[in-house]
């Protein structure tokens, strides 16, 4: 694991990973079901950054964001062809939350709701901005005053 790993919960975690292959480049790094199929642990690896998924265990409140019926956050991952990894995610059953495109902050990106119910932020590098430059374009599209 990495200093910082999120756990995702998922429904069929076995699809979760082919999906986060297929679509997202994952790499699977480990795996871990126990004696009855359940899948306790699938480690993957995103680049220099790792998830780790694993089943619902309702009994014990280890659910996924389809049983609470949304989720919180979103996953960021930065990606070298954000419209392939757009068209992917879609073809294979993503449903958009916010549609791609090429922000102020300098990275073409959009998100999307993945079929197990986690948001994706993807983006692809397109231009460095400066950090005084992204606080006061920040200002103007979000029309509140933003923080260094």
């Amino acid at each position: 694991m990495t200093t910082l790993t999120p756990h995702l919960v998922c429904r069929d975690p076995n699809r979760a990973a082919a999906w986060y292959v297929s679509v997202l480049g994952a790499h699977e790094i480990s795996r871990i079901t126990l004696s009855d199929d359940t899948v306790l642990t699938i480690d993957l690896e995103f680049g220099d950054g790792r998830i780790a998924i694993s089943d619902e265990l309702p009994q014990i409140g280890i659910v996924s964001p389809l049983a609470l019926g949304g989720t919180y956050g979103a996953l960021h991952v930065d990606v070298d062809d954000a419209d392939g990894v757009w068209t992917r995610a879609l073809d294979a059953g993503a449903e958009v939350f916010e549609p791609l495109n090429d922000a102020f902050w300098g990275e073409r990106t959009g998100q999307f709701i993945d079929p197990f119910g986690h948001r994706w932020a993807i983006g692809q590098q397109l231009r460095d901005v400066p950090h005084d430059e992204v606080v006061r374009l920040a200002r103007e599209v979000f029309g509140a005053p933003a923080t260094k």
